[in-house]
């Protein structure tokens, strides 16, 4: 199976933001590697950052899709329980690595943040797996059959 394939099995938003919070850890870990006193201590602490970024968009993203099933009621409780796992187990994880000095508490914080980031450039990413999937954005009032049909043209 091709990459591409394989790709496109991931829901698109959260490729997207996955692709922006890889830009943000590419662009740290050459900064780290360039500039840092203790370039394996940082480049690990931005890693982790980028990871644990990567997974909270996935949990965010399992979770609004469970969500979106249950009632009114049911999807706020769902939406907060998810949000409030989130951060707990980042402070945990953040708690842990100020008591252990394993890494820079700081640097996976501000790599985790990353996803913020990647959020609001997303629209660039969309527009860059429009053209590495061949594919273009639906017209308003067009059907999914309709749109399925005019990207198969592509």
């Amino acid at each position: 199976m091709r990459i591409r394939d394989t790709l496109r099995k991931i829901n698109r938003t959260v490729l997207e933001i996955d692709l922006g919070i890889l830009g943000f850890a590419l662009l740290f870990q050459v900064g780290a590697l360039l500039f840092a006193p203790d370039r394996l201590y940082w480049c690990l602490s931005f890693l982790l950052g980028s990871v644990l970024a990567v997974l909270a968009i996935r949990h965010m993203y399992r979770t609004l899709d469970y969500a979106l099933d249950l009632g009114e009621e049911g999807a706020r409780k769902m939406i907060y329980r998810g949000y409030v796992t989130r951060y707990l187990a980042l402070v945990l994880i953040i708690m842990a690595l100020i008591f252990t000095k394993l890494l820079d508490p700081l640097l996976v914080f501000l790599s985790y943040m990353s996803m913020k980031a990647a959020v609001y450039l997303q629209p660039l990413t969309h527009k860059l797996c429009n053209r590495v999937f061949r594919d273009e954005d639906s017209v308003p009032g067009e059907t999914e059959e309709e749109h399925n049909t005019r990207n198969e043209v592509l």
